[in-house]
């Protein structure tokens, strides 16, 4: 299965929260545009895009990173600390099921949001201290196994400061990175958004075009940057990572 889980952006886009970054305008015609290039960029890897039913509603829901943990057969079905978000994801989950997975939900008081969560090399590590909340954490882990929890202040996500190459190598951008020493292998992404990858399979990981040096980095080391356009996603604290769910295998 190569799965990938995406969502339009809806009119009310513009709307979107806001936590560390000033409000900027944002053009909605060309975030439309951008997402239909990062969704090309999915397919143009091998990707089968999934379309999860709009939520015009919810300005966040082009962020559909947030509302699922895709693990093995199981959708864990997070609970978004922003509460606005919450009415994002009954029909993330039912895609999910649809596709095979079984549903696993996070409850009250949990906060979960899909964006804390990176699994790397066999590690899953949660961010803790915004959005996601210890009891997040626990239910997580009674679900998945063990997690490290790493603490999140002054930026959205975990996933805002740290993701990882398709070796396993953690990669951040200084100083947002919390304590490096959490991380087996770590690596400092020569500017912000060049800490945001996706793996897009045979060596290929998907990156915004703002960050050419870390596009060059990555490519010293033998993986083949994609770069796409998502500048008016940035705005909405949006990196490439938030705007789809991978599913590759059910095992």
């Amino acid at each position: 299965m190569r799965k990938a889980l995406v969502r339009q952006p809806g009119s009310r886009l513009a709307e979107g929260i806001v936590t560390h970054l000033e409000r900027r305008p944002l053009d909605l015609e060309l975030a439309g545009e951008q997402w239909r290039g990062y969704v090309a960029a999915l397919a143009a890897a091998g990707w089968d895009t999934v379309e999860v039913p709009a939520a015009d509603d919810c300005p966040d829901a082009v962020f559909i990173e947030d509302t699922l943990v895709l693990h093995g057969g199981k959708a864990v079905v997070t609970r978004p600390g922003a509460e606005s978000r919450r009415g994002e994801i009954d029909a993330a989950a039912s895609v999910a099921e649809q596709l095979g997975f079984t549903a696993a939900w996070i409850t009250a008081p949990g906060t979960l949001d899909g964006g804390d969560v990176l699994a790397a090399d066999g590690t899953v590590y949660v961010g803790v201290g915004g959005r996601t909340n210890a009891e997040g954490a626990r239910q997580l882990a009674a679900i998945v196994g063990p997690v490290i929890t790493v603490p999140v202040s002054g930026f959205l996500h975990l996933k805002s400061a740290v993701t990882a190459l398709p070796d396993g190598t953690i990669v951040g951008c200084p100083p947002l990175v919390p304590d490096t020493a959490i991380f087996d292998r770590f690596l400092a992404a020569p500017e912000p958004s060049g800490a945001h990858v996706v793996d897009l399979g045979g060596g290929r990981i998907l990156l915004a075009a703002d960050c050419p040096r870390s596009a060059e980095l990555y490519a010293g080391l033998g993986f083949e940057p994609v770069a796409v356009e998502i500048g008016e996603f940035q705005k909405l604290e949006g990196c490439v990572t938030c705007l789809s769910v991978l599913a590759q295998s059910l095992t």
